[in-house]
């Protein structure tokens, strides 16, 4: 058995901020409200290497692990997978970005198995991971979107 799920929201601006702001690392602790800090470990051409740490959970723990994330701006694509798994046997996501009327639609893919001696099992992940996808995706578009406004808002002249 292995885990999967999809989430996706459509954010009011154009692709090209939406994967801005989105493909920014080290800017991710003010995107995401989960994250507490990102230390990009190396990069190689288009592909990321990266510490993500997370703020405490419920319990006080902290959770931290590597990433790794190769961008196709080409693609409108980006894949990313854990390489300190953690509790996870795997965990592979693809980003998608997709130019609609009025926006841009980002989705999220991830693939994942838990090992077997993992806090939750694969259905107790998927569940967690659509709960959180969705809060987080509209934290995204929240910030993406407000800050869309502020680059329509004239500019205020001064005399």
């Amino acid at each position: 058995m292995a885990g999967h799920t999809e989430n996706e929201i459509t954010v009011g601006a154009p692709v090209d901020l939406v994967w801005e702001v989105t493909n920014d690392l080290p800017n991710w602790p003010g995107l995401f409200s989960e994250y507490a800090s990102v230390e990009i470990l190396a990069q190689e051409g288009d592909t990321t290497r990266f510490r993500l740490t997370m703020h405490p959970d419920e319990n006080g723990t902290v959770w931290s692990w590597v990433s790794e994330r190769t961008a196709d701006r080409a693609g409108l694509t980006v894949r990313a997978r854990r390489v300190e798994t953690g509790p996870f046997a795997h965990m592979d996501i693809h980003w998608q970005y997709f130019a609609v009327p009025g926006g841009t639609r980002m989705k999220w893919t991830q693939d994942f198995a838990m090992k077997p001696d993992a806090p939750v099992d694969d259905d107790g992940m998927t569940r967690r991971i659509n709960h959180n996808s969705r809060v987080q995706l509209e934290l995204i578009r929240s910030r993406i979107e407000q800050r869309e406004r502020e680059n329509r808002a004239p500019a205020v002249s001064r005399l």
